[in-house]
C-alpha cells in the first residue's frame, strides 16, 4: 500500500495552499517586517529577491523565511543600537545558511521531498497556478512592504515539515506497524547532547544565543535544572521555544536581552507578561543605559511609567494589539512556555498527533519519573518513513 505514495508529487500537497507573502531583501527593512508580520496571520513570511522591471526579466528566489522571533533575537542582540537595528535591511534576519528554503518544481516527488527535509530543508517554494495579473493590478499591490504576485504574475505557496507530517497521518494505515512502535523501539530519541538546553538560572546572554541555535535547526530551548558536558541534565521544567516568541511583539527583545531562562519562561507564559517582570525589564534597562531599548519597550507597554497617565487616572483598555500580536486560536495555543512532552514508550502516531497539534515539529522525550531523556523531531520521524518506503517498495 505504501507504494501508491510514491506516486504523490508536491502539488497535491499544494492543494488549497494560500500564495506565499513576501518581503522585499533589496527594499524592506526590519520595521517593514514588523509591520508586516503584526498584519499577517501567518508566523512566517517569506523574504525574495526579485527584479521586477519589464525590460529585465528574471526569475524571482526567494531567500529564506523571518518571523517575530528573529525579530526579537536580532533587537535583544543588537539592544545599544536599537534605531539602526530597527532600520537594517531585513536581509539581517536571515539565517546564513540558503538551504533553509529550496525551490521545488510541482512535480518534485513526495520521495524526493522528504528527501531534501532530511537534508535540511524547511521550506520547499512552490510555484503554483494562478491567473495573470495586469501591471495596474501589480503596481496597486503594496510591494515596498508585502507583495504576493512576482514576475509574469507568478505566485508561489510553501510546503512545510508539518504539511508533510500530516499527509502522511492522512495514509498512516499503509505504514503498520511503524505507527504503534514506541520511540524507544523505533531509535529516534536524540540523546542530551545533541540538544538545546539552558539552565533555569542562565543569564540573557546565553538564552539569546541558544533561541538563535533552536531558530536555526527548528527546534526548542529546554529549561532544565541543571546542566554540564557529562552529567545529564536531571529534570525538564519547561522550555522557550521560538514559536512562543512569534505570537509576541518586538518588546519581547527587551525581556530576552535583561531576564534568566526562568524569568523570560514566566514572562512569554500567556497572553500578557507579569507586570512585577515588565518591572524588572525597565529597571534593568535604566541600569545598563540601553534607552533605545527601554524607549521601544515603554512605546507597547501596558505598564510603562511613561505612558501618561497617572495613578488614578483610567488609562485604556489594554488588547491584543497593544502589547502582543493579535493572534489567531492556533497562534495562542503556542504562546505557552510548558513544554511538549511524551516519554519513550510512546507510539510513534501519538506523538506525531501531539506535535501537529500543537503546531511544533518535536516533542520532549521524558521519562514517568520526571527524568529528561532528549527529544524528537519531524526529521527523526521522515528518516523512518523514509528508510520504511526503501525497504519495502524500492
Amino acid at each position: 500500500m505504501a507504494l501508491s505514495l510514491l506516486s504523490y508529487d508536491v502539488s497535491d500537497l499544494c492543494l488549497g495552499k494560500p500564495p506565499l507573502r513576501c518581503l522585499s531583501a533589496s527594499s524592506s527593512s526590519v520595521s517593514d517586517a514588523i509591520t508586516a508580520l503584526k498584519s499577517s496571520e501567518d508566523n512566517f513570511l517569506s523574504v525574495w529577491n526579485c527584479n521586477h522591471n519589464d525590460d529585465v526579466i528574471t526569475e524571482c528566489e526567494c531567500l529564506g523565511k523571518i518571523s517575530m522571533a528573529d525579530v526579537i533575537c536580532h533587537l535583544s542582540k543588537d539592544h545599544d543600537h536599537t534605531l539602526s537595528a530597527l532600520n537594517a535591511p531585513v536581509s539581517v534576519l536571515l539565517p546564513k545558511t540558503r538551504s533553509i528554503v529550496l525551490h521545488v518544481q510541482p512535480s518534485c516527488s513526495l520521495i524526493e521531498a522528504i528527501d531534501l527535509i532530511i537534508q535540511g530543508a524547511q521550506n520547499l517554494i512552490v510555484p503554483i497556478q494562478t491567473k495573470p495579473f495586469t501591471k495596474k493590478r501589480q503596481h496597486n499591490d503594496n510591494v515596498s512592504v508585502t507583495t504576493t504576485t512576482h514576475s509574469n504574475g507568478r505566485r508561489f505557496c510553501w510546503i512545510t515539515q508539518e504539511d508533510i507530517i500530516q499527509f502522511l497521518l492522512g495514509s498512516i494505515a499503509a505504514f503498520s506497524p511503524l505507527p504503534a512502535m514506541s520511540l524507544s523501539d523505533l531509535g529516534i530519541i536524540n540523546s542530551t547532547h545533541t540538544i538545546l538546553a539552558v539552565d533555569y538560572h542562565s543569564s540573557a546572554s546565553a538564552v539569546v544565543s541558544a533561541i538563535s541555535n533552536a531558530l536555526a535547526c527548528q527546534t526548542s530551548v529546554a529549561v532544565v535544572d541543571g546542566e554540564g558536558d557529562h552529567d545529564p541534565f536531571t529534570s525538564l521544567i519547561g522550555e522557550i521555544s521560538p514559536m512562543t516568541l512569534t505570537c509576541c511583539d518586538e518588546t519581547a527583545s527587551a525581556a530576552v536581552a535583561m531576564l534568566s531562562a526562568g524569568e523570560l519562561m514566566a514572562y512569554i507564559d500567556g497572553a500578557n507578561p507579569p507586570e512585577s517582570l515588565v518591572q524588572i525589564v525597565r529597571n534593568r534597562l535604566e541600569d545598563k543605559g540601553l534607552m533605545g531599548l527601554l524607549s521601544l519597550f515603554d512605546s507597547l507597554s501596558p505598564y510603562s511609567t511613561s505612558s501618561g497617565y497617572s495613578s488614578d487616572e483610567e488609562a485604556p483598555a489594554r488588547t491584543t494589539s497593544t502589547y502582543g500580536r493579535s493572534m489567531s486560536s492556533s497562534a495562542r495555543m503556542a504562546r505557552k512556555s510548558e513544554a511538549i512532552v511524551c516519554n519513550p514508550k510512546s507510539s510513534l502516531m501519538a506523538v506525531m498527533i501531539q506535535a501537529v497539534a500543537h503546531r511544533v515539529n518535536y516533542a520532549w522525550v521524558v521519562e514517568k519519573d520526571g527524568c529528561f531523556v532528549g527529544m524528537v523531531t519531524f526529521v527523526d520521524i521522515l528518516k523512518v518513513f523514509r528508510n520504511f518506503l526503501e525497504n519495502n517498495d524500492m
